[in-house]
């Protein structure tokens, strides 16, 4: 069991009081939960009361984030998993979940457990049975990857890293602009972890594509993403077509792996918000 910050604990109550229809917002790696204020707004302006968890440990701060990087090493898949799965349980409303990057898979992980009324998974990280790893993707993970010890470690992005990874479709000042504002180091842990996941029949990083619990989901891809390239989330939707919930899938043209955090992020939100109002008035 993980440990809500008090702050979590009293978003948790302002959502059950205000008796709207919640959204959680699942960030991924390199990011906060801060990278989602702008989504935050977007859906309360509509209608949605909104709660938006860290990894645990997370520091409130960018600044935090870059000056105790510690802080975010060792967090596996099924830890993260399991802290915004307690999150959820606290909640009178069954909530919409919105992830992006490991946010994504993690998001698709809690709808498997039965916790999502209906899920948006943007540019999500792959899971066992996801097979192409496209070499985009292999040079994203590099930083990463390269060294076997980064796997008990918090590693930080350079500048040409995050511009590779991230922000490859943004002109050079937006780009840093984005750095700047949003970067933190990452876990190491989940990127081995989901390198390995078609070789491990105990891996963490997996789904029940069949769960028939699972409940509607939308796959966003950013059609040029390095991260996680749209051959990849076409492979999970193929994957959760398997699902008797209806899955469906969403090119962004043009777009990479900062699309929630970019110029171009109400775009996807609104492509978000459709596919969540009507399968809620569906549901209903």
């Amino acid at each position: 069991m993980t440990v809500l910050t008090i702050y979590e604990q009293q978003e948790i109550d302002r959502t059950n009081r205000e008796g709207k229809q919640p959204v959680v917002f699942v960030h991924g790696l390199y990011l906060l939960a801060s990278s989602w204020d702008n989504w935050r707004q977007f859906f309360e302006e509509r209608g949605y009361t909104t709660l938006a968890p860290g990894w645990p440990d997370d520091p409130e701060t960018v600044a935090d984030g870059n000056s105790n990087p510690e802080v975010f090493a060792n967090k596996r898949i099924k830890q993260v998993t399991q802290h915004y799965a307690e999150a959820i349980g606290q909640l009178k409303k069954k909530p919409v979940i919105i992830g992006h990057s490991f946010g994504g898979l993690i998001a698709q992980q809690l709808a498997d457990e039965g916790l999502s009324a209906v899920t948006v998974a943007i540019d999500p990280a792959g899971f066992r049975g996801v097979l192409p790893v496209p070499l985009a993707e292999l040079k994203s993970g590099a930083p990463v990857l390269s060294n076997p010890a980064n796997y008990h470690r918090a590693v930080s992005l350079s500048f040409e890293q995050f511009r590779y990874g991230f922000v490859n479709m943004l002109e050079e000042k937006e780009a840093h602009e984005l750095y700047e504002k949003f970067a933190v180091p990452g876990s190491g842990t989940p990127v081995f972890q989901a390198a390995a996941a078609n070789l491990n029949p105990w891996t963490e990083d997996k789904i029940n594509i069949k769960n028939p619990t699972r409940g509607p989901l939308l796959l966003i891809a950013g059609e040029k993403d390095h991260t996680v390239p749209m051959t990849v989330v076409k492979a999970a939707y193929k994957l959760q077509k398997n699902n008797p919930a209806e899955t469906s899938f969403r090119e962004i043209p043009n777009r990479g792996h900062s699309l929630t955090i970019d110029h171009g992020w109400r775009e996807v939100a609104e492509v978000s918000l459709l596919f969540i109002a009507q399968h809620l008035e569906l549901s209903q």
